[in-house]
Order: C-alpha cells, then structure tokens, then sequence
C-alpha cells in the first residue's frame, strides 16, 4: 500500500510539473512573459537541473529586457561546477542584444574554445549557435570539432549552414562527404541538391555541382560520381550526356541494364524521341537475356505508336507482328501484346480485332495480376466502343482476382465512370463513396472530382440533363472524338447558360483545345472561369494552366509569372501552390533554395 502511495505522489507530481511546463510556453508563445518567468521561476527553484526550465526563465527575462538578471542567472550557471559551454553562446547572445558586440564575441570564442577540453561539446554549442544564426560561429564550432577528433562527423550541419550562407561548392562536398561515407544517404542528398539545381545547365548551382562531381571522379574512379552526374544531367533533361554516365556504369558493373532502362522511360515520357532510340537500341544489342531483349523492344514499340502518323500505322502492326512470332504469342509476352491491341483499338480502328485478340489471351495460363492486366484493357476498348454492360462485367472480374491490389481500385473507379458514361450516375456515386476511403491518394482525388461533379450537378437539374451532355462530351474525348466533344461542351455553354455544369464545360473544353494545339481558343476559355468564377474550386487549376499555356506554349514569361503569383495569393491550400511558388521565383530570377 505504501508503494502505492509512493508512485501515486510520482506519478501526481510529474504530471503538475507538465501542466505547469506548458502554461508557461503558453504564456511565452501569447507574449505573457511575466506570467512565464513567474511559473518557470517555481520549476527551476524545484527541479535546479533541469536546463529548459532554467532557459525559460532566461528566455523570459530578456523578452521583459531584464539584461542584467539574464547575466547573473548566465554566470552563475556557468560556474556552478556543471559543463554547459553552450551556455557561453547564451551569454554572448545575450550581449549582442544590449549592442555590445566585444563581450559577445568573447563569449564566443570561450564557448569555442570549450571544445579543446571535450570535442563532444560541439554539438549543443553548434546548435546553440544555430538557434540564433550565427551561421558563421557554428561553422567554427563543427569544424573545429572535426579536426580534434576523427570521430565527430557534422558534415550534415555544415551542408545544411552551407547551403543558406550560399556557400554552393562547401555545400556539395560536405554532402559528397556524407554519401561517401554512408551511400543510403544518397537519395536524402539529391532530395537536397534539388532544392538548389535547376532544369538550367548554366545555373550557379548545377555548374557547381557538376564540377565538384568530376572532380571527385577523377580522384576516385567511383560509380557513385556516374550515377550522381547521370542523375544531374536528368535534371536538366540532357538525356545523351546521362546516357554516357549510364553507359560508364554498365560497363564497369556487368550484366545490369536497369539504370539504362530506367532513363530510357524517362527520357521518352518527356518526348525526346531521338535520344531515347538511341538508349532503346543500346539495351536490345546489349541485352544477354531474351527477357531484356523483349523489354527493350516494347520501350520501342511505345516509341513507335506514340510518334506514328495514320499513314504509318500498316507499318507499326507489322512490326508488332514481327515480334510476337520471334518472341511468342504467351504469358512471357503478354504486356506486348496488350500494348499491341491498345493500338489496334485506340489508334488504328481495329476494335473487333484487338477485342478477340485479349479475349484469347485472357484464356492462357496468366498469372492473377497477367489475368487483370489483361482484362483490364478488354474493359477499356469495351467502354472504348460503348459496350459498356461487358466492360463492367470485366471491372468486376478484376476486383474479385486481385482484391487487395490498387488494380481493384482501379477497376472499381473505372466501373463508376463506366455507369457515369452510361448516364447511370446513382450507381457511379455509390462506386465513388467507396473510393474516397481509398488507400491511394491518386485514385481517391478522382474518386472525388467525378463524385463532386455528379452531385454538384444533381442537385439543382433533377432531370440531370446538363450532366447527361457533359458525360457524353467525356466519353468522345475519351474515344478521341475530341472535334465532337467539344460541339457538345459548346452546346452546354450556349443552352445550359448559368447552370452550375458551365465552370467544368468551359474547363474541359479548354483541355481539349490544349490537347489540338488551338492554345488561344484554351486560354479565352480559362480567362473566363477566373471572371466568372474565380471564387470556385476550378479557378486555381484555371490560372496554373494558363500559366503553363504563357509559359511553355506562347512564349509569354511575364503573362505566366502574373498567373502563378495569382496561386501564391490567392489559393494557398491549392495542390498547384509550391510549384507555382517555385516557377514564380525561377520566372523572377530567384535562386531556388
């Protein structure tokens, strides 16, 4: 019973002392700071070890000016015995606020000075010195410490302090340094680098970078400088010069074309067609297995449909042909061969071929993920040609084969936009309900556009006419039938005037007009939801693409700075926030850090 007694006092007096820790900071952070020194004042008297409440009383008593008493509190800490060095910068501080910068800077180096005794002290008269930026006195402090001791490593401090004093070169080594030493921080560093390097070569930052990494390879041959020069020159999207790294790599690592591959992705997603043939053919003339062989020619084939004209697509087929009789028509090949019965479908009017095309393959002895796969592009080519109740059954399917997988997710939203081509939107909404639980933040955004624009627009039009139209302009553009889809996006805008559909007409069609080329038709479209309904949800994606339209299609940089600082003000919740913030510095001229 007595024991007891004894944890119920611990336990009773740990708790008063909490509740009165944070009322204390509460009365600091509100400006209350007598109310803060008299609480902290009773902490320290109870618990005279305990260094935060002694520093709140200091803190306290400098925000009321009390100088003098911060002093005496200072000095008497320091000389009761305890080592606390940092205390020095407190000191010194505290001078610094009275102007008299002699007696700072003597404290100063005292606390410097500590380190000889223990290098350890570095850290809290390093992060003391950090607290209050004197960015130049914590260099001192870290470095200083590291020439003591071979054991103290604060080249993460110093990049860090490097980086704001724009000290660019010290910067990167100090990173380089960190990575050498310990190569999972990798990642951490280029996250870093980044915030620094820009898609310009001839930027301060990516000159440097660079040259500190060719530097470093010429002193020590290591993969490590290829794959950080190759990461850099994907940046600035100089894909022939990341190759070369890339190439360097596979030749000193053996068998491995996974860095190759993977920058052969990258640089056809961002449409430089020339080098990324290149890459392709690299990887199919180096390949040692036939799975690398196949995988390079599939990057291929998406080259080749992507960039194919009409004229061409006889051509595209009878490649594609070529390759399933070398390679097979069976489950090695099947992401072939659904990429193959895309094309047939979307671009070369073949629907009924590619339809029994994957209905046999559905039937070979696939894998659950091949088998969805699969079926999911059946359902697609199914909708694709308005046969939406067979699409649906195959969604179905696919939730069933791989039910914890974002694939059934995905099949789950495509089967509510399937019922929301079909006018059936009271199921589509029950579909979406349950996709806004999702797990993948992705699908749960668009879960949540098609659901908002479904209710928005049932509310007011019972007979849901608007929306029927909308639905319909959806599925032609879908189709590729964008000539159409925007007729019927013009007919909501000319016979549905005022409803609530008019924002996402507008909106859409001005997508649509971006996708044709026809940028000033899009930018009339998105000037007139900022004036007439700036204050709704589509106005902060209206600005950021016509920003985008300025700035990337018409040559206007002063015309898109304008649209992204209108983000910056006006819409700070927006998705599109730090990359308009970030384009708007590198329009301005800014360094990016």
């Amino acid at each position: 019973m007595r024991n007891f007694f004894i944890i119920l006092f611990i336990f009773t007096a740990t708790a008063g002392f909490s509740q009165s820790d944070a009322l204390a900071k509460n009365y600091y952070e509100q400006g209350q700071f007598e109310k803060a020194l008299t609480i902290y004042e009773k902490l320290s008297k109870q618990s005279p070890y305990r260094l935060d409440y002694f520093m709140g009383m200091v803190e306290s008593n400098q925000q009321l000016e009390n100088f003098n008493e911060v002093e005496k509190l200072l000095n008497e800490k320091i000389g009761d015995g305890r080592n606390f060095p940092q205390l020095y910068v407190e000191l010194g501080y505290n001078y610094s606020l009275q102007n008299n910068t002699e007696l700072a800077s003597e404290n100063f180096n005292k606390a410097i000075q500590a380190l000889d005794q223990n290098p350890n002290f570095a850290y809290n008269i390093g992060a003391t010195f950090q607290k209050y930026s004197l960015l130049d006195e914590a260099v001192s402090t870290y470095e200083k410490a590291m020439v003591l001791s071979d054991k103290m490593d604060f080249n993460s401090q110093l990049a860090q302090i490097y980086g704001e004093q724009g000290k660019l070169e010290k910067m990167f080594i100090s990173y380089l340094n960190l990575i050498e030493k310990n190569l999972s921080f990798k990642s951490s560093a280029q996250r870093y680098f980044s915030l620094y390097t820009t898609e310009d070569p001839t930027n301060e930052a990516n000159v440097i970078l660079r040259k500190t990494l060719l530097q470093r390879s010429q002193q020590n041959p290591d993969i490590l400088y290829n794959d950080l020069l190759s990461w850099l020159f994907i940046q600035q999207r100089e894909y022939k010069k990341a190759f070369t790294q890339e190439k360097a790599i596979y030749k000193r690592v053996g068998e491995d074309l996974g860095g190759i591959t993977e920058l052969a992705y990258i640089t056809i997603a961002d449409e430089d067609y020339e080098s990324g043939r290149e890459i392709v053919n690299y990887i199919i003339e180096n390949s040692f297995t036939p799975q690398n062989k196949l995988q390079g020619n599939q990057i291929l084939m998406k080259m080749e449909v992507k960039t194919a004209k009409p004229s061409e697509y006889s051509e595209v087929e009878k490649k594609f042909e070529n390759l399933l009789d070398e390679f097979g028509r069976n489950r090695e090949t099947y992401q072939l061969q659904i990429d193959y019965n895309h094309f047939l479908a979307f671009q070369n009017n073949k629907k009924e071929l590619a339809i029994s095309n994957l209905k046999a393959l559905a039937k070979e002895q696939l894998s659950p993920f091949q088998e969805a796969h699969v079926k999911m592009e059946l359902a697609d080519i199914l909708v694709f040609d308005e046969k939406f109740n067979e699409a649906l059954i195959y969604y179905s399917q696919i939730q069933k084969k791989v039910q914890s997988d974002i694939l059934a997710q995905e099949a789950r939203f495509k089967v509510a936009r399937t019922s929301y081509f079909k006018g059936d939107f009271e199921w589509a909404q029950v579909q979406l309900d349950v996709l806004k639980k999702s797990t993948s933040q992705l699908m749960a955004n668009d879960a949540m556009e098609l659901s908002l624009l479904i209710r928005d627009n049932s509310l007011e039009d019972s007979t849901q006419v608007a929306l029927k139209k909308y639905a319909r302009a959806d599925l032609l553009e879908f189709q590729g039938k964008d000539v159409e889809a925007i007729a019927i996006l013009e007919d909501i805008l000319t016979n549905n005037k005022g409803d609530k559909i008019e924002d996402e007409a507008l909106f859409k069609q001005g997508q649509i007009y971006e996708k044709k080329g026809e940028f000033t038709k899009a930018e009339a479209n998105y000037l007139k939801i900022i004036e007439f309904y700036g204050e709704d949800i589509l106005a902060d994606n209206a600005h950021y693409r016509l920003a985008r339209i300025y700035e990337e299609k018409l040559d206007q940089p002063d015309k898109a700075k304008a649209q992204y600082e209108a983000i910056i003000f006006n819409y700070a919740d927006s998705i599109y926030f730090v990359e308009a913030r970030n384009k708007y510095r590198s329009l301005r001229g800014d360094a990016i850090n």
